[in-house]
């Protein structure tokens, strides 16, 4: 059974078993996250629309890099229900573990969004298509 998440104009589902955060946005930023019962996790980030997607894909990647030394990203493009999405795939280390990253962007006449979801290796091939779901149902 699904979840769902309706709030700052958004609205995207969630496997019911996993757990909403929604501290950023309490904290008045436009972000809220849900992470898995083995700790990976999907996020979304809202900015204006004058933001440009492939810019906050750099700043997120950026972000990363400060924290991983040893980072390994790799450019991508996709379309996902008809919007272009910009963004990295990533992996690093993380506590003697290989973990995988994606950061997606991309600007609606609304707003400018970064999704962004990780898992360590192991837990990520058992969640990839969730990670999927959760990102096409934010376009539904």
């Amino acid at each position: 059974m699904a979840a769902t998440f309706e709030k700052l104009g958004i609205r995207f589902q969630y496997p019911e078993n996993w757990v909403l955060d929604e501290s950023e946005a309490l904290d008045g930023n436009q972000a809220v996250s849900v992470y898995s019962p083995g700790g990976a996790f999907w996020s979304v980030m809202i900015h204006p629309p004058e933001m440009v997607p492939a810019k906050l894909a750099d700043t997120a990647l950026s972000a990363m890099r400060q924290q991983y030394d040893e980072l390994d990203a790799e450019r991508v493009r996709e379309k996902v229900a008809g919007h272009e999405l910009v963004g990295y795939d990533m992996n690093f280390y993380c506590l003697d573990l290989t973990n995988t990253a994606q950061v997606r962007s991309f600007r609606t006449r609304d707003a400018s969004y970064v999704l962004f979801c990780q898992a360590d290796d192991r837990e990520f091939a058992d969640i990839e298509e969730v990670f999927r779901a959760i990102t096409l149902s934010f376009f539904r």
